[in-house]
């Protein structure tokens, strides 16, 4: 299974959004709230290039946000990506 990392804060329904789709494909990811960790949000642009949440990594690459999670999704490409084939 891949890892996934999601930037969030506790108020993004778009956080939301992605989360639930993550869940509801049973992936494991790790949550990172940059609301409750501001200093993580440095974090989070430097990688991203972003400052807007959620920004997903999956196995260490940007994939974007919500809209690119649900695009990769709607092209039949997440579940490769989660699964790594």
């Amino acid at each position: 299974m891949a890892q996934i990392e999601i930037y969030t804060t506790g108020y993004c329904g778009y956080c939301r959004r992605a989360k639930m789709l993550l869940d509801g494909k049973s992936a494991s990811y790790e949550e990172i709230r940059v609301d409750a960790e501001p200093e993580r949000r440095a974090e989070m642009v430097a990688r991203a290039g972003r400052r807007t949440v959620p920004q997903i990594f999956i196995d260490g690459k940007g994939i974007g946000g919500c809209d690119d999670l649900f695009e990769l999704e709607r092209n039949g490409r997440l579940d490769e990506l989660l699964t790594g084939e």
